[in-house]
């Protein structure tokens, strides 16, 4: 028992020296910032995901009072997405989740830090980043239509346009950060639980993304926001406009990976050429609308047994 304890406050110690090593090089080194910020989570993820979840959170939490020792309030901040995010990952790790499940546990988890964040920058430095960044935004596109006016009178982007262009980006924020945090945690998923199985750690994988089936409520909840959206049309600044337009959103890229998987589906099953997936993923943006619609056909009807059916008879 002694030993696993030393062996255990070792390793804690090094994960500590790890992690402010990492945010030092993440904050003070630019060329490898990007980088050092991508690994940051890993020696937590890989404490959280060995040791009991109370070690994992006492380390976090001293690694990162180090980096506020050494970088400040903003370093101390950053630290503590890359800790919160460590201990998501390493304790679904851990308690053998699956890995749809670390997923969403590690953005909810990510998106509570960041408000937690957003709201203390906000009450006690009097700091926005996000009107913050809206307004130097705006301006550099009121800067760009003044010298647009110097070659054509006639502007398709007026200062009234983009006005309203600019109030609608900040009504969907909320669902912008939302999506933004979830694509983080894709990333950061991508890059270290690679790594966390070099260390020895049994990881979970994602099925694969022709499989994906998303819950059927979700088409009933775009049913809703749509019916609301074109009958009850709320008031531009109203919370249930606020509310449609978020919730849309994130309905519309749901429903668009839905509709993405149901064409891998297709072209997996037709034993079509691999590059063609990519070639779908180039275009789903530009068909945007289409994938959702196929997306809806996906979850309301049920496609892929009629296609293996149809395949099974030839």
């Amino acid at each position: 028992m002694p030993n696993n304890q030393t062996k255990k406050l070792v390793q804690s110690s090094i994960v500590i020296v790890l992690f402010t090593v990492i945010m030092l090089v993440a904050f003070y080194v630019p060329i490898v910032s990007i980088v050092a910020m991508g690994f940051a989570l890993l020696p937590i993820a890989w404490l959280a995901a060995t040791y009991n979840r109370a070690n994992a959170i006492a380390v976090a939490i001293v690694a990162s009072g180090i980096t506020f020792i050494f970088g400040g309030i903003m370093m101390f901040l950053t630290s503590l997405i890359f800790a919160v995010a460590g201990l998501a990952i390493g304790d679904a790790i851990r308690t053998k989740k699956s890995k749809i499940y670390l997923f969403i546990s590690t953005g909810i988890a990510l998106l509570f830090t960041f408000s937690i964040l957003y709201v203390a920058l906000v009450k006690f430095f009097n700091i926005d980043f996000v009107k913050l960044g809206l307004s130097i935004a705006k301006e550099s596109y009121r800067q760009s239509l003044k010298v647009a006016e110097q070659f054509s009178p006639q502007q398709v982007l007026t200062p009234e346009r983009l006005d309203e262009t600019f109030r609608i980006m900040e009504t969907a924020m909320p669902s912008t950060i939302t999506i933004s945090v979830f694509i983080l945690t894709f990333v950061l998923i991508s890059i270290n639980l690679p790594l966390l199985k070099r260390f020895g750690i049994d990881v979970p994988k994602f099925a694969a993304f022709k499989t994906m089936r998303l819950p059927r409520a979700v088409l009933w909840y775009y049913l809703i926001t749509l019916s609301i959206s074109l009958f009850v049309q709320p008031d531009i600044g109203t919370f249930l406009y606020v509310a449609t337009l978020n919730v849309s959103a994130v309905l519309w890229l749901l429903l668009t990976l839905q509709g993405l998987s149901f064409i891998f589906f297709l072209l997996d099953e037709y034993k079509s050429p691999s590059f063609l997936k990519g070639v779908v993923v180039l275009l789903a943006l530009p068909l945007y609308s289409f994938i959702i619609l196929l997306g809806i056909i996906d979850l309301g009807f049920p496609m892929r047994e009629y296609v293996k059916d149809k395949i099974q008879k030839k």
